[in-house]
Formats: C-alpha cells, sequence, structure tokens
C-alpha cells in the first residue's frame, strides 16, 4: 500500500481550510488511516473546524480496542461532531463552523468509508466510481428526479451543504463497504477537485503515471487551471 496527500488553497480563496490526514501504518486498532475534510463558517473557524475534526478522530481511533473498521469509524465519527459542536457553541467566534470529513481504511482486500458532506472517495480502474454520496442539495435534487446529473455541477445553489460536522449535535455519516483488486487506486478529495475536473479526467490523471506525488501534484494543477474556486485536497492510494 502506497499513499500521498497534498492540500492547497488554490487562486480564488486567501486562506485554506481543507485539512487531510495520511497513514500507511496502522492507527491504533486500523492498519492505516485516510481522512479529508472540508471546514466552512468563516476564516478561522472553517481552518479549526476542519483541523480539530481530524484530530478528535485520529485520538478516539489510536484509543480505541474496537477492530471493526466500520464500527471504530462511526464512533470516531459521531464523537468528533459533538466536540465540534461542543466547541462551536461555547466561542462566538466559530459559531456555526462545521465541515466536512470522509475516511477510510483498507485492510487486506476491502475498503471501508464513512463521510459526511460532500467530500468523496472514488475507485479507479479502468472505470472511475463515486463510492460515498454527497448530502448537498444538488444531490437530493437528483436522487429526487428534480435534476438531471449532468447539470448538477454548475448548479447555482451547487455549495449547499444538507450535512456536515459539528453543526448540529447529532450526526448521521454514511458507511460503505466494498472489495478491491489488485491495481486498483482510491481518491480522496474535497469538493475544490472534484467541482473542478470532471470525472473522467480524474480518471486518466490518476491512472496515468506510476508515482503518486505526480499524479497529486497534477491533480491540484489541474484544479488550478480551471479557476481553483477553492481550496483544493486530494489524498491517492495505490492497492
Amino acid at each position: 500500500m502506497q499513499s500521498i496527500g497534498r492540500t492547497d488553497t488554490g487562486k480564488r480563496r486567501d486562506n485554506n481550510q481543507d485539512n487531510i490526514f495520511v497513514s500507511d501504518s496502522p492507527v491504533g486498532p486500523l492498519p492505516n488511516l485516510y481522512i479529508v475534510a472540508d471546514g466552512m463558517g468563516g476564516h478561522a473557524a472553517g481552518d479549526f473546524a476542519s483541523r480539530y475534526a481530524i484530530q478528535i478522530v485520529v485520538d478516539f481511533i489510536k484509543k480505541s480496542t474496537i477492530k471493526n473498521p466500520i464500527s471504530v469509524l462511526r464512533r470516531a465519527m459521531i464523537f468528533a461532531n459533538n466536540e465540534v459542536y461542543k466547541e462551536a457553541e461555547k466561542d462566538t467566534a466559530k459559531g456555526g463552523m462545521g465541515t466536512t470529513m470522509v475516511a477510510c481504511v483498507i485492510d487486506k482486500k476491502e475498503l471501508y468509508c464513512g463521510n459526511i458532506g460532500d467530500s468523496r472517495l472514488y475507485l479507479i480502474n479502468d472505470e472511475i466510481r463515486q463510492i460515498t454520496m454527497d448530502h448537498s442539495l444538488v444531490e437530493e435534487l437528483i436522487r429526487n428526479g428534480q435534476l438531471e446529473r449532468n447539470k448538477g455541477r454548475n448548479h447555482p445553489e451547487k455549495n449547499i451543504i444538507t450535512r456536515a460536522m459539528g453543526s448540529r449535535n447529532e450526526a448521521v455519516p454514511d458507511f460503505f463497504e466494498i472489495s478491491l483488486s489488485e491495481g486498483d487506486r482510491i481518491l480522496m478529495c474535497s469538493d475544490g477537485l472534484s467541482n473542478m475536473v470532471e470525472n473522467d479526467e480524474l480518471r486518466d490523471i490518476v491512472r496515468e503515471n506510476e508515482d503518486l506525488d505526480t499524479v497529486a501534484d497534477a491533480l491540484i494543477e489541474r484544479a488550478n487551471y480551471y479557476g481553483g474556486n477553492d481550496n483544493i485536497s486530494a489524498v491517492v492510494i495505490a492497492v
């Protein structure tokens, strides 16, 4: 297993509210751990929310004795939601802050993933498949048949999130389990990448180079080439 992570401010923002965590080595009972979080709630609050949420999740998992990956991810993410929410309640400067989060663990040939918000996880081989489901107004409109998926990318309410960690005192993450094959690659990213680069192009960039550093740099460069409208984060994992 090899991985690389990159985060970039982009071209339109003056600070980076994204944060990532990448570990190919064990974290507590888990054999590895990868996280992307995209904060919201003002300059300082958004950065704090994503950084603090990752810190809480990682610390929780390090102390956990739960071996089932989905169980430990669920408990860690729910606990982090509560901690971020309490922090926002007691500090008016952080009021209303929250963060998206996508986290995954790979154990043997199985991938276990949890997400809340619109940060995504893709499985990439000859094709690209989005494993996570966005918690956003646009995604709800698509699922309800009120909007065609190919029109969602440019929808004026694209950035409205329906679930986020820390914005309420209860979190409802979704969880997924998929089987992996040799040669598969995983891409985790914030919407600063997925909103700027089409899926087919993401697939081509991730597959066209063996060197993961080159892949990560190319993903960031391409999102900035198309405008860099938001902070950009990418974690690439080679199975």
